[in-house]
C-alpha cells in the first residue's frame, strides 16, 4: 500500500512537470519566430521622424510599422514588442551580443556588415541625398557642396562619401544626431545635411518644418535597407516571408504613404527579397 502511494505521488509530480514544460513556451529570445516567448526585442532608431521615433505617445515611423508587421507574422502582438534604441554605430554589436532579436533601423546592407550579421530584405531602396533650406538655391548639384558646411552624424559614411567622391572641398561637420544637424541647418550653422532621402523626408515632413527645407533630389547612392539579425539566425527566412506578405497585401505602400508621403517623397517600388542594388 505504501509503495502504491509513492508511485501515485511520483506520477502526479511527473505529470505536473510535463504540463509546466508544455506551457513554458520559449525563452523570450524570439529566435524561433513562433511567438513562444513572452516578448520579442526589436532595435529601431529613436530620433528619425517618419522612420523610427520615440514620442510621448509611443513609437512611430515606417521602420516601426515594418517591424510591427514582421513581429505579428512571427507570432507577437504589438504589446509583446520590446523596443530598444539602435544607434548607427551600435547595431552590429547589439545583434552579436543578442541584445535584440532583429533590427529595423535604416540599416543599409553592405558587404562589410554582412560579414558580421545577416540581413533579411531589402525592404526599401533609398538614395543618399541632401536637405537644404527651402530658400537656398545655391546647391543645385553635389559639386555645389564644395566650400559648404556639410553635416552628418558619427557612425554614418554619408558625408565622407560626398567628400571623397563628389565634393572634395566640402567642410564636414559631424554632429551626434540627425536632430542636431537639423538644428544647425535651421539656424544656418551648416548649409546642408546629408544622409538617405527617406531619412531627410521624414524630417522635412514634420509639422513644424513643413515648407522650411527641401530635398536636393541628387540620388547619389543606392541604400538597400535590410532587417538585421544575428549571424546564422533562422529568423532571416521567416522575416523575408513576412516582408513579401507586407508588399502583397499593400500594407507596405500604406506605411510609406503614411510616414513619408507628407514630404512628397517619391519612393522606389518595393524591392524584391535579395535584390541588392549596387
Amino acid at each position: 500500500m505504501k509503495l502504491r502511494k509513492v508511485t501515485a505521488a511520483s506520477a502526479t509530480v511527473f505529470a505536473l512537470a510535463l504540463t509546466a514544460t508544455a506551457c513554458g513556451g520559449g525563452n523570450g529570445d524570439g529566435d524561433s519566430g513562433s511567438g513562444d516567448g513572452k516578448t520579442i526585442t526589436v532595435g529601431i532608431k529613436y530620433d528619425q521622424p517618419g522612420l523610427g521615433q520615440k514620442t510621448p505617445q509611443g513609437y512611430a515611423g515606417f521602420d516601426v510599422d515594418v517591424a510591427t508587421y514582421v513581429a505579428k507574422k512571427l507570432g507577437y502582438n504589438a504589446d509583446q514588442i520590446e523596443w530598444k534604441e539602435a544607434k548607427s554605430g551600435d547595431r552590429e554589436t547589439m545583434l552579436q551580443r543578442g541584445d535584440v532579436d532583429f533590427i529595423a533601423a535604416t540599416y543599409s546592407i553592405t558587404p562589410e556588415r554582412q560579414e558580421k550579421v545577416d540581413f533579411a530584405g531589402p525592404y526599401l531602396l533609398a538614395h543618399q541625398d541632401v536637405l537644404v533650406r527651402a530658400d537656398d538655391n545655391s546647391i543645385k548639384s553635389p559639386a555645389d557642396l564644395n566650400n559648404k558646411k556639410l553635416c552628418s552624424v558619427a557612425g554614418s559614411t554619408s558625408a565622407q562619401n560626398v567628400k571623397e567622391k563628389l565634393a572634395p572641398k566640402a567642410d564636414l561637420q559631424t554632429y551626434p544626431t540627425y536632430s542636431a544637424c537639423l538644428g544647425g541647418l535651421q539656424n544656418k550653422a551648416i548649409d546642408a545635411l546629408t544622409t538617405d532621402d527617406s531619412i531627410l523626408a521624414g524630417y522635412a515632413a514634420q509639422e513644424q518644418f513643413k515648407g522650411k527645407f527641401k530635398l536636393g533630389g541628387f540620388k547619389m547612392t543606392n541604400e538597400n535597407y535590410g532587417i538585421g539579425v544575428k549571424k546564422g539566425s533562422d529568423l532571416k527566412d521567416k522575416i523575408n516571408k513576412a516582408l513579401e506578405d507586407m508588399v502583397a497585401d499593400k500594407s507596405w505602400q500604406k506605411a510609406v504613404d503614411k510616414n513619408l508621403g507628407p514630404a512628397n517623397y517619391k519612393n522606389e517600388p518595393a524591392p524584391k527579397i535579395g535584390d541588392i542594388k549596387s
